[in-house]
């Protein structure tokens, strides 16, 4: 008892908890609550890295580890309640992208995870930070989170076997009188079912029981739950950085740099408003440190073999039970720690059973749609333009740079060009250049 006593003092003191107006036990429970919601990654990660060539055990333990150490830095460092793990959306740009369409190799696809992540770092320890935030549209930014969203959707519907390839349509149904494409749309409906019905973990227990349904039906081998945690030799520090300083990688590092940029700052500042951060003149505490605590991360992921690590708007859950402090992210973190022995687990579960977790995620992140300016064409054009392309282009990359052209020629011919700042004319001539020169 005394020494439980020391312990909740030392954290007491070190994290603040009653000046937050939370304690020890809230802060557990918030931050087993926030994994349980976000968990679903160290399923669905490996299964993208290993699509791009990865070894998909040693994936799961660079996701379980680079994710841990994240919500360490996030709350030790920053003093934040938020959970951080390999971005949804850059994964799969990562693998479908760069990797399957671009034809590099996933050594030099890690290599451009790092010099994104350097850039975030740069930018969150200067006033590039704020230069860029201002000088990309809004609308803009809007769409670049629904078009990732549509994007991990057609990926979740093609690996489900939902959607298959057609001569006649390009895309048409699929043989839904096959196991696996019937267990993807049921995986989906169960998770839609429990999130209305407001059920914690509602995707991981989709894939779980989706996972179990296809051993019933002997479409998987049982492997066991719990083992030693594999190496992670296959990836670690198999980043080639000098392979991604090629002109042809300047729109996937900007890809991969934007997209976990606003991503990032979204899901904070949403976080920051429901946890109490925001004081009485506005100003969000701690907010630098945060930055500079997911943008370390991507860097520090690189190296042991993830896509960009990035914010998880599933924080809030965890915000939402109570938590206020980065106690609740070290306990997240932990938990990722000891997720690390389950690889067996990880190994058992199918493509289609993670289907319908990307899916629904697509679904959720299509709901900032609403955020878009309606009514002004000029803006409404390029933004559509963007959230079509990225999945039809199949390339997130090349869907933020038709979104970054249309914005700036439109303006232009339009009579507004004085409504295009000196970034988006910088990076709208950046990707002319990539164009003309591919």
């Amino acid at each position: 008892m005394k020494q439980a006593n020391v312990a909740n003092g030392l954290l007491e003191r070190f994290f603040k908890l009653s000046e937050h107006g939370t304690s020890v036990r809230t802060e557990v429970i918030a931050g087993a609550t926030t994994f349980v919601t976000m968990a679903y990654i160290i399923f669905v990660n490996p299964q993208l890295m290993a699509a791009a060539g990865m070894d998909a055990s040693a994936a799961f333990v660079a996701t379980c580890l680079a994710s841990a150490l994240a919500c360490y830095f996030m709350g030790l460092y920053a003093n934040w309640p938020v959970g951080l793990a390999p971005g949804m959306g850059l994964n799969a740009f990562f693998t479908y992208t760069v990797v399957a369409d671009m034809g590099y190799s996933w050594q030099v696809a890690l290599g451009a995870v790092f010099l994104a992540g350097v850039l975030f770092v740069i930018m969150s320890i200067t006033r590039l930070r704020r230069w860029m935030l201002d000088s990309i549209p809004m609308n803009l930014r809007v769409a670049m989170g629904a078009g990732v969203g549509l994007f991990v959707g057609f990926i979740g519907l093609k690996s489900g076997g939902v959607i298959v390839a057609s001569e006649a349509t390009l895309l048409t149904l699929g043989d839904f009188t096959r196991p696996e494409p019937f267990l993807a749309a049921l995986g989906f409906l169960l998770i839609a079912v429990l999130s209305v019905r407001q059920v914690r973990g509602a995707i991981i227990v989709g894939i779980l029981v989706t996972t179990g349904l296809a051993l019933l039906f002997g479409l998987v081998e049982y492997r066991g739950l719990v083992a030693a945690p594999p190496s992670m030799a296959p990836v670690f520090m198999q980043l080639d950085i000098i392979g991604a300083l090629d002109l042809a990688m300047v729109s996937v590092v900007i890809a991969f740099l934007f997209v976990n940029l606003f991503d990032t700052a979204g899901t904070l500042l949403g976080v920051a408003s429901r946890a109490g951060l925001v004081d009485a003149q506005g100003n969000i505490k701690h907010l630098d440190r945060a930055l500079k605590a997911d943008s370390t991360s991507s860097v520090v992921g690189a190296f042991l073999g993830c896509a960009p690590v990035t914010s998880y708007v599933e924080s809030a859950t965890g915000v939402a039970t109570g938590g206020r402090t980065g106690l609740t992210a070290v306990v997240v973190g932990t938990l990722f720690l000891a997720a690390i022995f389950f690889a067996p687990l990880a190994g058992m579960v199918p493509a289609f059973a993670t289907a319908g977790a990307l899916v629904y995620v697509a679904m959720l992140m299509l709901s900032s749609l609403q955020g878009l300016l309606w009514d002004d064409l000029t803006e409404l054009l390029p933004a559509l333009v963007t959230v079509v392309m990225i999945p039809l282009s199949f390339s997130i990359a090349n869907g933020i740079a038709v979104g970054f052209i249309s914005y700036a020629v439109i303006k232009l011919f339009a009579g507004r060009y004085r409504d295009i700042s000196p970034g988006a004319w910088f990076l709208a001539a950046i990707f002319i250049a990539k164009f003309a020169l591919m």
